[in-house]
């Protein structure tokens, strides 16, 4: 039959405390295996005299058990003695006597079965039911029994009281009953117990209730709840001894000093609600553990972090602190001690935690609840040590509000090895966003960049660099110049300069003896250079736009130049007015110049030598007037007038460019005054136009 073990925890055997009187028998619970040496009998030699195969030699090293049946059938058993002089004879009574009035038992053996290894018992195969001292017949028939039957068995050890020699036997059940036991019913008990404690280190030892120092004042009952497991109407004792935990006598029921040599024993009992009189509340479940001496030591740690930029605050991982070796703990963090102590204020984000250079304290708690305290010491790496700088470069020429600069060149820090990033905000130095890739040559107008300077650890710290643009010097006093064009001039970049170099070659402050044209000077201040243009301009030759004869007087009419001008007619005598008086009939020459007083422009005119009365009668004088000798001039008219301002005659090349006192039609006009205008272009590059006007009188005679 299936066997059930009483006891399960670790293959603990269960060893029983002397019950070597009917009255205080030890009930059986369950199938499971005894294991017990007999020592001595009771206060009361109830097999004397009992009618039992043993009642002739009495009670020498004997217990009793009461044995209580859960589901009908057969039983059997086996009793092994493991003593070569041991001598084991045992009785059975019942089923449902009291101690008081045993009768004759029902099976019994007293055969010589001396062992180890000879046995005894019942079985399935014998007849008999009862086996004399002396006998060679160590095995009774097998028992029929029924559910609820009590049994009580008697168990002795021949040898004399007096002898040193005491065995232990092992009791094995067998048949098919099963023997009653709150602990192999699941109605009883729905859930498993649970032992106390881990594993040892070597599974054949008890298991170990981890303690945080040894020895320690422990409270036992605080592993009841564990062991029970939800266990209704079951209760744990604890215990310094087997026979104790067996018994429930010495319960130990206060916090009590324990260590970790010792083996604890726990002893589960069962109360029936409804029968407190019932076997199985005798029965017992017990278990050992011991104590392992749980303790944790932390050590303390330092944690190293940037101080960058000199915020004065790093963010530090307190995980990272290597505290404890073992990666199975819980730890928790303060400020404090006093915080740690009280349980309050706890880091709640040590994997970021923001702070100066400090001291923390890490509370370190393992699986089994020992802890321990260590300080985390929160240190600075030595600062990046940054200074500002300034760059000055000269404007671009073109562009003078910028300047090209050489980043890498700014002395921002003297520490060896140091690594240089240039960002245009100091927001982007610290999230490394948009960076200067080229900081040679770098274009820009006054203003600051910013270098992030790391070292080896990767600290940095974040220097200024100011831009500065020297913005071109230029000569205030070289100026454009205009001269005739037949002069020379200076041109004088003024004092002031480091240095001079002019298109020329010369190397001065002035160059002289300068004619028409452009030239440029480069100009020296500091480490800066400009060059500077300058034109040297021809004045503006004036114009002579028109001339105008009336008689004898000529008008000039000029344009361009620079006025005041000045005329003349002999390149001489010079005046102010445009007018002449009095000029002969025939060539002339006008001479012009403005206020530059260049070499006169002139200008070659005609003062027509004109008939004021012609009397066009065919008598030969003074028939006509004849220009034809103006014929070379570019578009040269005249046009005749009447008073009334009608033109009533062109001469020109049609008319041989003379008039007969006609009008169009060839009708002689009436005898009186006519105006006439005479307009022509000189032959000169500048084709300066001429305009002669007068009158005449016409007598016509018929």
């Amino acid at each position: 039959m299936k066997k059930l073990l009483l006891l399960i925890f670790f293959g603990i055997s269960q060893i029983f405390f002397a019950q070597a009187d009917c009255a205080t028998a030890l009930a059986v619970c369950g199938n499971s295996n005894i294991t017990y040496s007999p020592t001595g009998y009771g206060s009361i030699k109830e097999l004397v005299n009992s009618g039992s195969c043993i009642d002739a030699t009495g009670e020498h090293n004997s217990i009793w058990y009461k044995i209580t049946i859960a589901t009908g059938g057969t039983l059997t058993f086996d009793l092994v003695p493991n003593n070569p002089d041991a001598d084991y004879d045992w009785a059975i009574f019942g089923p449902n006597v009291n101690c008081g009035a045993l009768g004759s038992p029902i099976r019994c053996n007293a055969a010589t079965v001396i062992g180890p290894g000879p046995a005894t018992g019942l079985n399935m195969t014998s007849t008999i039911t009862n086996a004399l001292g002396g006998s060679l017949t160590p095995y009774c028939k097998y028992m029929d029994v029924l559910p609820g039957q009590t049994y009580y068995l008697f168990i002795d050890n021949w040898v004399s009281s007096t002898s040193s020699t005491t065995a232990p036997f092992s009791l094995t059940w067998g048949g098919t009953a099963t023997l009653a036991s709150p602990f192999t019913d699941p109605a009883l008990q729905p859930y498993p117990f649970i032992p106390p404690g881990v594993p040892a280190a070597n599974p054949a030892d008890p298991k170990e209730v981890v303690i945080c120092t040894n020895p320690a004042v422990f409270d036992f009952s605080t592993l009841s709840a564990g062991i029970l497991n939800g266990n209704p109407h079951f209760s744990v004792s604890y215990h310094m001894s087997q026979n104790d935990a067996l018994t429930g006598n010495n319960a130990i029921t206060v916090p009590t000093t324990v260590n970790t040599t010792s083996v604890y024993y726990y002893s589960i009992s069962y109360t029936d609600p409804t029968n407190p009189n019932s076997p199985l509340n005798q029965c017992k479940q017990i278990g050992t553990f011991k104590f392992r001496d749980g303790k944790i030591t932390a050590k303390n740690a330092t944690l190293t972090q940037c101080n960058n930029n000199n915020a004065g605050t790093a963010v530090f991982d307190l995980t990272t602190a290597d505290v404890i070796a073992d990666p199975t703990v819980t730890k928790k963090y303060y400020n404090t001690l006093s915080d740690l102590n009280a349980g309050i204020n706890e880091i709640t984000n040590p994997s970021a935690f923001t702070s100066a250079e400090a001291t923390i304290y890490v509370k370190v708690i393992s699986t089994f609840g020992c802890t321990a305290v260590a300080q985390i010491t929160l240190k600075f790496h030595p600062v990046v040590v940054v200074t500002d700088a300034t760059l000055r470069s000269c404007a671009i020429e073109g562009t003078p509000s910028l300047g090209s600069f050489n980043l890498t060149v700014a002395s921002v820090t003297t520490q060896t090895g140091a690594g240089k990033k240039y960002y245009p905000s100091v927001a982007d130095a610290v999230n490394q966003t948009n960076e200067i890739v080229t900081p040679s040559p770098y274009t820009a107008p006054d203003g600051v960049v910013y270098v992030r300077v790391s070292n080896a650890q990767g600290c940095y710290n974040i220097a200024k660099i100011t831009l500065v643009v020297i913005p071109p010097v230029y000569s205030t006093v070289l100026k454009d110049k205009i001269i005739c064009v037949e002069d020379r001039t200076t041109l004088d970049a003024g004092p002031g300069f480091n240095g001079y170099e002019w298109s020329t070659g010369a190397t001065t402050q002035s160059i002289t003896n300068v004619g028409v044209g452009t030239y440029w000077v480069k100009l020296k201040t500091g480490d800066c250079t400009v060059v500077q243009n300058v034109k040297v301009y021809p004045s503006e030759q004036p114009v002579v736009s028109s001339i105008e004869i009336s008689n004898t007087t000529v008008t000039v009419f000029v344009i361009g130049g620079t006025p005041p001008y000045k005329y003349s007619m002999d390149n001489i005598n010079w005046q102010d007015s445009n007018e002449f008086n009095n000029v002969k009939r025939g060539d002339a020459t006008i001479f012009v110049k403005d206020s530059y007083d260049c070499d006169p422009i002139e200008i070659s005119i005609v003062v027509p030598n004109l008939v004021n009365v012609i009397t066009p009668n065919g008598d030969g004088y003074n028939d006509f007037i004849d220009y034809s000798a103006l014929a070379n001039k570019t578009n040269f008219v005249m046009n005749i007038f009447d008073r009334y301002g009608n033109m009533i005659f062109q001469m020109d090349k049609f008319s041989g460019y003379k008039w007969e006192g006609t009008s169009k039609g060839g009708v002689k006009v009436p005898t009186g005054n006519y105006w006439y205008s005479v307009s022509w272009n000189e032959n000169d590059k500048l084709s300066t136009p001429v305009k002669y006007s007068g009158w005449i009188v016409v007598k016509n005679r018929d």
